[in-house]
């Protein structure tokens, strides 16, 4: 059961995600779809859209200040063993 689009052939489906959301989460984005007369699929979308390059550059940063730590900590480290030499 796959189509051809454009060349590249899709499974049925592979685009789809369930997930499943606190029954808050999920009021908030209804609310927000029907202030805005949108679907709750389009909501969903979007969110994903702006929230995806937000979580890269946290995870960026993230990983940034652990190395950074660890560095910090080894030249620490480093200082103190020639203290004590």
């Amino acid at each position: 059961m796959s189509n051809e689009v454009s060349g590249i052939s899709k499974t049925r489906g592979e685009q789809c995600i369930n997930i499943f959301v606190s029954s808050e989460l999920k009021g908030r984005l209804k609310g927000l779809a029907e202030r805005y007369d949108r679907t709750l699929s389009d909501m969903v979308r979007a969110v994903l859209k702006i929230g995806i390059p937000m979580m890269e550059g946290l995870s960026q940063a993230e990983e940034t200040m652990v190395r950074e730590y660890i560095h910090l900590f080894r030249r620490l480290r480093q200082v103190k063993s020639l203290k004590d030499i």
